[in-house]
């Protein structure tokens, strides 16, 4: 396939000058910028979600 029409030729990523990282998905970092941006914009409810969080696992584990 070396018609530069055809579709299949086009929908391949053209790599010639080393941008390999456009294409290339992290999943992890996107997560990680997402929660940061989120605490951010609202830090009451992390807060909360993490007082939450704590209290359940202090309750159901019991340390004392």
């Amino acid at each position: 396939m070396d018609y530069p029409t055809d579709v299949a030729y086009r929908a391949e990523p053209q790599s010639h000058d080393g941008h390999d990282d456009e294409y290339q998905l992290h999943p992890l970092d996107d997560a990680l910028s997402y929660f940061r941006e989120y605490a951010r914009e609202r830090p009451e409810v992390v807060a909360l979600t993490c007082f939450c969080v704590g209290f359940i696992l202090g309750w159901k584990l019991k340390p004392w």
